[in-house]
């Protein structure tokens, strides 16, 4: 797997701790939301940074008063047709005002980039076969959108709208 922030393929700084990995002295490691229940005291006494990923069944809401200490939250995609991540995706940034990395896992699929960058997913863990240009293609292939979402761009019911009141103003 490869990591894609920015539109570029950088270097993950960020290790992926399994339940029984032993933390490591420095830098920064993402976690489940199990072992952070465990370890909270310890993982947020880290001069490091940290995050915590949330399994497709795993809401937000847990980690809600914890966002101001957490750089990144990796939301889970089990499946293709599994999109629970959409919505949190959504609720971290609107509702809880999360400013940190967004980052979409697992079974990510290059026809989801478009809205999974709408929510507010801003890292992608892909395929070793997506390159920049494809994943920029995806973001990029629809000129309107249907709904609504974090990105604030209107959608095309909202444009419609606008279209006939200005046609209606003259």
């Amino acid at each position: 797997m490869q990591l894609i922030k920015d539109g570029a393929i950088i270097a993950d700084e960020w290790t992926a701790l399994a339940d029984e990995d032993a933390l490591p002295a420095t830098g920064p490691v993402i976690v489940s939301l199990d072992r952070f229940k465990l370890e909270q005291n310890l993982l947020l006494a880290r001069k490091d940074k940290l995050g915590i990923r949330l399994k497709s069944g795993e809401a937000p809401e847990q980690i809600k008063d914890f966002l101001d200490r957490l750089a990144l939250v990796a939301l889970e995609f089990p499946a293709y047709r599994n999109g629970r991540a959409f919505s949190y995706a959504y609720l971290l940034r609107e509702r809880y005002g999360f400013k940190g990395e967004l980052r979409a896992v697992g079974a990510v699929l290059r026809d989801q980039f478009n809205y999974l960058a709408r929510v507010g997913f801003d890292a992608y863990e892909v395929r070793d076969n997506i390159t920049p240009e494809i994943f920029k293609l995806s973001v990029s292939a629809f000129e309107h959108d249907y709904q609504p979402s974090a990105d604030s761009k209107p959608a095309v019911l909202s444009l419609r709208q606008r279209r006939l009141a200005a046609q209606k103003a003259t």
